[in-house]
């Protein structure tokens, strides 16, 4: 596909004189170039993939959720900071490109079946288009032509929610039914089962946001949108040829999916490629391992703990968890967690021979540095050099979609969680609680994250939902349709500190990595990290301290106040938007 971008590049250009919101393309050259043949419309269907994330986008996507501690507090989370003049996301340019090609695919010199099949395409990216929109704004215009400039369509107000996500479900219809291309072992693609795997995603958002967004008053049709999650989820589970990996058995096989240069074809349906050869490459060593460039961004205490044991228990079932040091507290844990941080006896690459790698807190605010989409090779630290492909789409979040929805609906079975949440639990070195859906429910999750919820087997999903998928920018707009913004407030800690001036051995290889203080010690261990953790610094309140002063967990930026509001389930119109129509208004709260 990359290779007939420059191609389509000319053609674009002189079909298409856009200079303003859907502004209606002017044909220099005849439209039979592209709409008279299967190769010209194949060649415009791909200027539609810059619609999708890029890889940075991706491995960036939860920088702002509950569960990672960073370098500033978000804007939008401090009161009175973020408004509709820094709120960004109303660009329409992709859709009138789409637009476009949807109302002039109609020649019939090319097949029916053929010409459906790019529009299919095509729709499938209006959806994942308005999507978007949808989980940012709400309610937004909804334009399905491309529109002259003469067209009063421009100046509309937005159209209700209700409207739009109908729309974008008729959209994702079509083109499950008609989108022809199923195999596609680059997963660069869009396929069939992307189609669904995507259909899934979006109707199980839809349906729990309407359940638990009460004062939308769309709760009699959210069971609607669940049983459209499970069907597509059904589908892909059952024709798409996907399944987890496995290969590199419990200690490596998740991870393989997050460092591959080539996606691992198993379980990732959709991904952004890496090429070296076309130097497409991504920044997520430098991002994740850089004291300066990224967020910093660290996994916090609560939840690492929702982290089971291998045995299948939870790890705050164990006595004193609260105070088990870093070094004891990840051991024996679903195998995920060493594949996600820092732990154990973790190794990177330095000029060739790998190294211990402990926690290190030049870059950690809490302890918990993560590794999940960071090669084991200190090389592509220090740039865009990273040719690991980051996954759009995987089997798991399709296991998931499939479990929760149902689980939802109240129809999860337990051969339903045995090929879902006990598959994905299997492949993480779990043992127990692998056939059967629980029938107690854990009393961490229900304090911590979801007091509002009893069902035992949906607080698992949840969990499992979070551990599998984290740091896959998910967290943020799941807890919006949970409507579980308060989680946003929740403290930024990290690992126990049982003592002052005490170094401690984070990986138990016998060197000595870190110790906390107040004043520092006049004698220090050589090759050790000290971290001030006096209540004020020189310049102020000291960011970084210790729960109980001289113990205690770590805590990062406690000293600013995180809020969540309503008004933040929706950003707002931007204000320079909104000059430009003002039948658009805002959203509630943002005014």
């Amino acid at each position: 596909m990359k290779y007939y971008i420059g191609w389509l590049l000319c053609l674009s250009v002189a079909l298409m004189g856009c200079e303003k919101l859907d502004q209606e393309p002017q044909a220099t050259v005849t439209g039979d170039a592209v709409f008279g043949s299967e190769r010209g419309m194949e060649l415009y269907a791909t200027s539609f993939y810059d619609v999708l994330p890029t890889a940075n986008d991706l491995h960036r996507g939860d920088a702002m959720s509950d569960y990672l501690a960073r370098t500033q507090v978000p804007d939008l989370l401090v009161t009175g900071v973020f408004n509709a003049r820094q709120s960004s996301g109303w660009d329409w340019r992709p859709l009138r490109n789409i637009n476009f090609f949807i109302a002039n695919a109609k020649n019939p010199a090319v097949p029916l079946a053929v010409r459906n099949n790019y529009v299919g395409l095509a729709r499938f990216f209006r959806a994942w288009f308005y999507f978007d929109k949808v989980r940012r704004f709400g309610d937004v215009p909804w334009i399905s032509k491309p529109l002259d400039m003469a067209d009063p369509a421009l100046y509309n107000a937005r159209d209700p929610r209700t409207l739009v996500m109908d729309s974008v479900l008729a959209d994702l219809n079509f083109a499950c039914a008609n989108i022809t291309t199923t195999p596609d072992n680059s997963r660069s693609l869009i396929t069939k089962q992307v189609a669904f795997a995507f259909k899934s995603r979006v109707c199980l958002f839809e349906g729990t946001f309407r359940k638990y967004h009460t004062s939308y008053n769309l709760g009699s049709s959210a069971n609607t949108w669940l049983t459209e999650a499970a069907s597509a989820a059904n589908s892909v589970m059952t024709n798409g040829g996907f399944s987890l990996n496995t290969a590199g058995g419990t200690d490596l096989a998740y991870r393989q999916l997050f460092i591959s240069q080539a996606p691992v074809a198993s379980e990732i349906i959709l991904a952004a490629v890496a090429d070296p050869a076309l130097s497409v490459f991504n920044d997520a060593n430098w991002y994740w391992t850089s004291a300066t460039y990224g967020v910093r961004g660290s996994l916090i205490r609560t939840f690492v703990n929702t982290y089971l044991n291998q045995d299948g228990t939870p790890f705050t079932s164990k006595p004193g968890y609260e105070t088990m040091p870093f070094a004891q507290e990840v051991k024996n844990r679903d195998k995920r967690l060493q594949q996600t941080i820092r732990m154990g006896s973790y190794k990177r690459l330095n000029g060739g021979t790998p190294e211990p790698a402990p926690p290190v807190f030049s870059y950690t605010y809490t302890g918990y540095q993560p590794i999940k989409w960071t090669v084991d090779d200190t090389y592509p630290d220090g740039g865009t050099r990273n040719t690991n492909s980051i996954p759009t789409i995987r089997y798991a979040e399709v296991l998931l979609n499939y479990a929760e929805a149902k689980a939802e609906l109240g129809t999860l079975t337990d051969a339903d969680w045995a090929r879902t949440i006990g598959a994905l639990r299997q492949r993480a070195g779990i043992t127990g609680g692998l056939t059967a859906k629980p029938t107690v429910a854990d009393a961490y999750l229900q304090t911590k994250y979801f007091p509002g919820i009893t069902d035992p087997t949906l607080l698992e999903v949840r969990r499992e939902r979070g551990v599998e998928l984290a740091l896959e920018g998910f967290r943020f707009y799941d807890i919006v349709r949970w409507h579980r913004g308060e989680l946003m407030d929740m403290p930024w800690n990290g690992f126990y500190v049982p003592a002052l001036n005490q170094p401690l051995d984070l990986n138990e290889d016998g060197i000595l990595d870190v110790a906390f203080y107040t004043t520092l010690p006049a004698t220090r261990t050589p090759g050790v990290t000290y971290v001030n953790v006096a209540p004020t610094t020189g310049s102020g309140p000291n960011p970084q301290r210790l729960s109980n002063g001289n113990t205690g967990e770590i805590t990062w930026l406690n000293n600013i106040t995180r809020k969540w509001e309503e008004k933040y389930y929706l950003y707002p119109i931007p204000e320079a938007d909104r000059l430009l129509n003002p039948k658009l208004g805002q959203n509630p709260g943002w005014n």
